[in-house]
């Protein structure tokens, strides 16, 4: 059996990873196949995140214990097989590959190939430019202050469209109601 994992950055539009792997591969040779198909060195600190489908982080699985006092169960990537974890096409799985910074990229089971059998993951395609793996830390900062200015400003926005009201015309809400 073969999973087919597709995978995207929100970085960068136009790009796009399809790794094969038999699904009794640890998370480490899929971490490691997916560094290698965007050409990223192995030295970073990187987690995966078995994701619900809103995206929301259930399980991580982790390349090594930090001493986690999590009630959840820890789960290592080398010591974790691909199919513990993920056993239907569609789950989602974020993967973590700057630790620091928290960038990511989001993949999706897209087929499991019954039938077929791989001796080690490959890359099967490789379309656009992946984001460089570090990005100057002041100039991700600035990137965070400018969205949060962003944010801010928009929340601020008076959803009426006017800036003032009038306390009297609002009233308190019990007007209506008929209380006997």
């Amino acid at each position: 059996m073969i999973y087919r994992f597709k995978i995207v950055s929100e970085e960068t539009d136009k790009f796009r990873r399809e790794i094969e792997i038999d699904p009794e591969e640890s998370f480490m040779a899929l971490r490691n196949a997916i560094l290698d198909s965007v050409g990223y060195t192995k030295d970073e600190i990187s987690t995966f995140f078995i994701c619900d489908d809103d995206w929301t982080r259930q399980d991580e699985v982790a390349i090594e214990d930090f001493g986690s006092s999590s009630d959840q169960d820890l789960w290592l990537m080398d010591d974790t097989r691909i199919s513990e974890l993920i056993e239907e096409e569609g789950q989602k799985i974020e993967f973590v590959f700057d630790g620091l910074t928290e960038r990511s990229f989001f993949m999706e089971l897209k087929e499991i190939l019954t039938g077929k059998k791989l001796t080690s993951p490959i890359c099967t395609l490789k379309e656009g430019k992946a984001p460089a793996q570090h990005v100057d830390i002041e100039q991700f900062e600035k990137s965070i202050e400018t969205k949060a200015a962003e944010i801010s400003r928009d929340l601020d926005m008076d959803f009426y469209g006017d800036s003032e009201f009038n306390e009297e015309e609002i009233g308190d809400g019990f007007d209506d109601l008929n209380f006997q």
